[in-house]
């Protein structure tokens, strides 16, 4: 099983990457918020943590190789929790995982069943399963536990929302967090991402002092 790879990150697109090693291309499976950490790294050299497994019928004759990847092995890790929930496997825990892991297994830890309905393929019935099965058993991988999250502790969803927004338009994670915190210092009435995005352009394009 190949758990890491290193190469030229060739191309990305909204779920998978193609990362070139020597003269072989890999085709490498990724979650949503990895997808925009990478999003600014085409033609640089990545390390992603990865896994693999067989997607098809078992028994059908026509099971396909896969490759997943992750930005760090704690990623990883906690992905083959998540996909242990019943009913949660690998392609719909890919997807949604479109915020950072941290976040979301703050979320899980804290019983907040009503953010985990807002990833994709997650509803109602699945947030409860998913808080059942795993609360109590991720607090090394929530922002309380991870220091370069520790800043977004306090962000509600809709700091959150921009966030993820910012990171995706390929602003680096950590200086997006500090605008996003010094905007709503500046403008504490904020209540959207919508309105919370284009105020922190203006502070960080100089508008606004």
């Amino acid at each position: 099983m190949i758990a890491q790879i290193e190469g030229k990150l060739v191309s990305l697109d909204e779920d998978k990457g193609l990362v070139q090693v020597g003269a072989i291309c890999y085709e490498v499976m990724l979650p949503g918020y990895a997808v925009s950490e990478l999003s600014g790294k085409i033609g640089a050299e990545v390390t992603l943590c990865t896994m693999e497994y067989y997607e098809g019928t078992p028994g059908g004759g026509n099971l396909i190789p896969r490759m997943v990847g992750f930005l760090s092995q704690g990623e990883k890790d906690f992905f083959t929790r998540y996909t242990s929930v019943k009913g949660m496997g690998i392609k719909k825990g890919l997807k949604s995982l479109t915020m950072p892991i941290a976040r979301i297994a703050d979320a899980i830890e804290a019983g907040d069943e009503k953010m985990l309905t807002t990833l994709p393929a997650v509803g109602k019935r699945m947030a409860q399963l998913i808080v059942a099965e795993l609360n109590g058993k991720l607090a090394a991988f929530a922002f309380g536990e991870q220091q370069p999250a520790k800043a977004a502790t306090t962000f509600g969803t809709f700091q959150t929302e921009a966030l993820e927004i910012l990171v995706a338009w390929g602003e680096k994670r950590n200086e997006a967090m500090e605008l996003i915190e010094l905007t709503c210092q500046k403008h504490p009435d904020i209540q959207t991402a919508e309105e919370l995005v284009p105020l922190v352009y203006r502070i960080k394009q100089g508008v606004e002092a």
